[in-house]
């Protein structure tokens, strides 16, 4: 299932100190997830979901391997691919379906573990129609953020399908080439899930979710780079014929496989 698969890594890179982390807040009411509407659920081909963002009428944001099919090895139709805005106890502020999509020029779906692959792991998704609901406001992005800075995910879970959940204080321990180690809690089907800055007084989106991964023991997530790169994306897009599949990759990332940060593993659910 694309979006039961998810990383373990033994890093060693650099800890920032621990810092107190808030619990996952549940969005399940209109009330609580009136700020987050423009998240999402993406359903992948009834195959697996990830989170997704909107960061344009009709531009949703998340990460690369989601938009691959684990088990043949070949991008998903972008057609197959729908996106939930808002979704919430089986119903959603917007439905639609996907026209276009592109991944990271960088991006290997198949390649070695490494920070290269977890750093380009974003991909732009172009829908067949703009969402103009006035409930659903896309996201601003903004520059990746600092070692020791605050910030937020929101994201569904495969124990939280049916709502999103907000962590709305978490840390980033580690900033290493271009990859974010974070402390915020995440679980299969958040991977593409927005990283949230709050320091200008409104939630910007500075990262994705890539995989959940362990150094030395303790749990953290990896998040993917953004700023420059996401106009990379759009610029890619813009390229990309009305309809278009993804560029024929390689399979999905096999278990065991080794990296230049130590023993690695995948796990499945």
């Amino acid at each position: 299932m694309i979006s039961r698969v998810l990383l373990v890594l033994a890093l060693i890179w650099p800890l920032a100190a621990p810092a107190q982390d808030s619990r996952l807040q549940s969005l399940e009411t209109t009330n609580d997830g009136r700020q987050w509407e423009a998240v999402g659920r993406l359903d992948m081909n009834g195959s697996g979901f990830c989170t997704g963002a909107l960061i344009g009428p009709d531009l949703v944001l998340t990460a690369a391997h989601c938009l691959f099919d684990s088990d043949t090895r070949a991008p998903l139709d972008p057609q197959s691919i729908e996106f939930l805005a808002g979704w919430r106890n089986g119903r959603a502020s917007a439905y639609r379906a996907v026209r276009r999509t592109v991944v990271h020029p960088g991006y290997i779906y198949d390649g070695e573990v490494s920070a290269r692959r977890v750093r380009n792991d974003i991909a732009l998704l172009q829908l067949q129609r703009p969402i103009r609901n006035t409930t659903v406001t896309p996201f601003p992005t903004d520059k990746r953020p600092h070692r020791g800075d605050r910030i937020g995910v929101v994201s569904y879970a495969q124990n939280r399908s049916e709502a999103p959940s907000l962590q709305d204080v978490c840390a980033v321990k580690s900033r290493q080439e271009g990859v974010l180690v974070m402390s915020c809690e995440v679980d299969f089907g958040s991977s593409g899930a927005p990283v949230f800055s709050f320091e200008s007084g409104e939630p910007r989106i500075v990262s994705v979710v890539s995989a959940k991964a362990e150094v030395e023991g303790t749990p953290v997530s990896l998040g993917s780079a953004l700023a420059e790169e996401l106009d990379l994306l759009q610029a890619q897009l813009m390229r990309v014929p009305s309809g278009a599949r993804l560029p024929p990759g390689v399979g999905r990332v096999q278990a065991g496989e080794r990296t230049d940060a130590g023993g690695a593993k995948f796990i499945r659910n």
